[in-house]
């Protein structure tokens, strides 16, 4: 083996070992400013992106349903969609992706941030009982600290944690 054959192999073993042969599906795009168009539900959002409209499903959270075609609004469901309406209605946000950039659906998946004062979307929602935590591998970046969110708000009943179990 000639020295020059060494070094590649030395580098391309390096490059796999720090990540960098990554699939393109499971790659983490930067954070996008954004305007939040309208509020479909407590986990669901419309943003204009660019002059482009884009459905957003909120990562690491499952709000009660209150528009699923088919099925009865849920327990809280009104509740949460009001509180994602107050925190994000007429607002510019932050938005990233985590993992894998769409679900099956074709909804953009990502962590949302309002723009004014940084206060993430999930994370409030979580922290006052209004959704639970979704954990969809592989995108879990921040599902250990909505973890820890979630079981605050369990033990102090609040939200959906009080008025939706026995």
């Amino acid at each position: 083996m000639t020295i020059r054959t060494a070094a590649a192999l030395a580098a391309t073993a390096l490059a796999v070992a720090l990540g960098a042969c990554q699939p393109a599906t499971t790659t983490t795009a930067p954070a996008v400013s954004a305007a939040v168009q309208r509020v479909v539900d407590g986990d669901t959002i419309v943003i204009d992106r660019a002059g482009r409209e884009e459905t957003v499903r909120l990562t690491g959270v499952d709000a009660p349903e209150t528009v699923k075609p088919g099925a009865p609004v849920d327990c809280y469901g009104p509740q949460a969609s009001q509180r994602t309406h107050r925190l994000l209605d007429g607002q510019k946000v932050t938005v990233r992706n985590d993992q894998e950039r769409r679900d099956h659906f074709g909804r953009l998946l990502a962590y949302v941030w309002r723009a004014r004062d940084g206060r993430f979307i999930q994370g409030d929602l979580v922290a006052g009982g209004y959704a639970r935590t979704l954990r969809v591998e592989p995108n879990t970046r921040h599902a250990e600290r909505l973890d820890r969110l979630q079981a605050k708000a369990r033990a102090a009943r609040r939200g959906l944690w009080r008025a939706c179990m026995p």
